[in-house]
């Protein structure tokens, strides 16, 4: 949640609905809450985590089985599955799906059934399934006089049938107005959501039972949305009692109220700076400051997910988004190439009006998401990105070796002897020979093309005994080669 100047885009990335007689088991009442997560060191895949922004169940299975599982993707990030309210009269915006009205299974993207056959048909094509979890608030002032929920619940704010009543939400019921004022943040409402007593026992267990339904469905993670907003221990209490011990990774858009590192003990953590310092460096063509990047990062690169843009910045703080064409993918490709971080991507729709909803059928239900359809962005299947992913999952593990820069827009580095990557957002071609590590061989370049029944389909590069190559990249552009791309 970004607050409080990006008001809408930030505030609803966390909530979503689902009827309460269709709620996923929990445990007992008297089920204690957990103590805080222990931190794992990093997250459990080799590929990155690519977030479907919007993408209905049924298309996110078909996408695994097609695309990601073959590619080298290591997890989906799937939007909230609860059940959520239905703004008609707003048009179904996407922030909708963040304001939960129960813990049942039944949003425009889908019911239990088909969420439940999407997690094991990605879990079968080597794809973790993370859920987005809403877990800090409930339904916004704005939902009043809706309608029911997307599977049926009749609702008030405060008052959610079988779920939650009003004594289960903090009694400073206004918009945080001061963000220097820390209780402030955890107990009063963002932008009017109905904030949950996230202390009380009662709350943290009906959380645990909903979150330990979705475990026991195959879901591997959760990515928890606006963690800001509730105290680090409630955050472990609910997380650290969760059956499997699922990757955790929180949402914070860190300040000097509340510093990212106050959450490392549950978990990694949204790494906010990285989008910023790369997108810039992308954008004005500067890369040869990043050479030094994870200096300039409060986290360390085992606890930070990082990314270029992800669903809030799209549309409240577009340094570089899908928009941006060529200069957004050699971005995305850098972060898939540098070793500091887990990297989050992200596959959305096109959108002109930030508070747009995905494409849509009657009633706000989500249409199938088809790359060949344009409304769906599919920025995963570019094929920068999309080379991009299995040089991250070849060079899992490997530090960063041979860095060489023009001191300005053209910078190529190494990972070991698994892969080696160049980057030039310059106006003129870069010709040069670089020092490797990688051992002598064909090689493809990934970032236009792939291995396929022992070719290239794009460009290959001669890499000597000595480990050296020499190459020529276009301007704006870039090239790559891995160990696992290698012909001849």
């Amino acid at each position: 949640m970004r607050l409080p100047v990006l008001v809408l885009a930030t505030a609803f990335a966390g909530a979503s609905l689902v009827p309460a007689a269709a709620a996923v088991p929990g445990p007992a009442a008297d089920a204690a809450p957990g103590s805080p997560a222990t931190a794992p060191a990093t997250a459990p895949v080799a590929g990155p985590i690519v977030q479907m922004f919007q993408w209905p169940w049924d298309s996110v299975a078909q996408e695994c089985r097609n695309h990601l599982g073959p590619k080298g993707f290591g997890a989906v990030q799937v939007s909230p599955p609860q059940e959520h309210v239905q703004l008609a009269d707003k048009g179904y915006p996407w922030y909708q799906d963040y304001q939960p009205v129960s813990y049942g299974l039944q949003s425009r993207r889908g019911g239990g059934e088909q969420f439940a056959a999407m997690v094991r048909t990605c879990k079968e094509s080597g794809v973790e399934v993370y859920v987005d979890a809403v877990v800090n608030h409930m339904s916004g002032s704005g939902s009043a006089g809706s309608g029911p929920g997307s599977g049926g619940t009749v609702y008030e704010k405060y008052r959610y049938p079988g779920l939650f009543e009003d004594g289960d939400f903090h009694d400073c019921r206004r918009d945080i107005t001061n963000y220097n004022d820390k209780w402030e943040v955890r107990n009063c409402e963002l932008v009017g959501l109905a904030d949950l007593k996230t202390e009380s026992e009662k709350v943290r267990n009906a959380q645990i039972g909903f979150l330990n339904g979705l475990v026991g469905m195959g879901v591997s993670g959760f990515r928890v949305d606006g963690v800001k907003h509730m105290p680090p221990e409630d955050v472990g209490a609910v997380f650290g009692a969760l059956d499997g011990d699922p990757y955790v990774f929180q949402e914070v858009i860190a300040d000097q109220t509340t510093p990212a590192s106050e959450y490392t003990g549950n978990g990694d953590v949204t790494e906010f700076a990285y989008h910023g310092k790369v997108s810039n460096a992308f954008r004005d063509g500067s890369l040869a400051q990043l050479a030094n990047l994870p200096d300039q990062m409060s986290l360390p690169s085992e606890q930070a997910v990082v990314f270029i843009d992800n669903h809030d910045t799209q549309r409240s703080s577009p340094t570089l988004t899908y928009k941006d064409g060529q200069r957004y993918d050699l971005a995305v490709g850098f972060e898939l190439a540098y070793p500091y971080g887990t990297p989050q991507l992200i596959s959305s729709f096109a959108f002109d009006n930030p508070d747009q909803g995905p494409p849509a059928g009657d009633g706000g239900v989500t249409s199938p998401a088809s790359c060949e359809d344009q409304r769906w962005v599919c920025e995963h299947r570019r094929p920068v990105i999309s080379g991009m992913a299995g040089f991250h999952k070849a060079v899992t593990g490997t530090g960063l070796t041979n860095w060489w820069d023009n001191g300005g827009g053209q910078i190529a580095f190494g990972r070991g002897d698994a892969g080696f990557a160049v980057f030039n957002t310059e106006g003129g071609q870069l010709s040069q020979t670089f020092q490797s590590s990688l051992p002598a061989g064909t090689y493809c370049d990934v970032m236009t093309g792939e291995v396929a029944d022992g070719r290239c389909t794009g460009g290959t590069v001669e890499v000597g005994g000595d480990g050296n190559f020499t190459a020529t990249v276009a301007a704006g552009s870039g090239l790559a080669l891995h160990a696992g791309a290698k012909v001849g």
